[in-house]
């Protein structure tokens, strides 16, 4: 559903009806019952990057194609959050490898598939705290603002992803077969 409603949102022109898609969304919040706080840190989170992208946008193709493509955005984002905030990480897995079991016989590993999106749905926070703890560790030596915060992060990360591969070889978890 969510893959259908990206691809419906992208076919949508008219700004009201991404706004009253929008207004749908929000209201899955309060229907789910999200705090406002978490709900909001589903599209600000990437404000950096839509900013960006909104005013890239009005000035190459107008401001009105702008709104238009702000609207798409913070909308699947906002739908993508509420699925995530809302759905089991078992029930989301279990989607994907049904619906990728067709591509089986084009060398496509629905297992392999399905662990790497719980993988990326487990990690994405352990990033954003290794990117906290960074920036926190770079504002106690005086640095505000620096490009060099990329270094350490990838070092964590890559520790991380390290520690991840030794576990998964401990248990006997062959990336090179299709687990069963």
């Amino acid at each position: 559903m969510l893959v259908g409603a990206g691809i419906g949102l992208f076919l949508v022109t008219d700004a009201r009806v991404l706004g009253a898609a929008l207004l749908v969304v929000v209201l899955g919040f309060v229907v789910a019952r999200v705090p406002w706080r978490l709900a909001a840190r589903q599209v600000t989170v990437a404000l950096p990057f839509l900013v960006v992208i909104l005013v890239v946008q009005g000035f190459v193709g107008g401001w009105s194609t702008a709104l238009v493509v702000g609207l798409r955005i913070v909308t699947l984002l906002a739908l993508a959050g509420l699925v995530t905030l809302t759905t089991r990480a078992e029930a989301l897995i279990a989607v994907v490898e049904t619906a990728l079991t067709p591509l089986r016989p084009l060398g496509v590993r629905p297992e392999r598939v399905g662990m790497v999106v719980l993988m990326t749905i487990r990690f994405v926070p352990v990033l954003r705290e290794h990117a906290d703890g960074v920036r926190a560790a770079q504002r106690a030596r005086g640095v505000e603002r620096s490009f060099v915060f990329l270094t350490p992060l990838l070092v964590k990360t890559l520790r991380t992803a390290d520690g991840l591969a030794q576990a998964l070889d401990a248990r006997g978890v062959d990336p090179g077969r299709a687990q069963r």
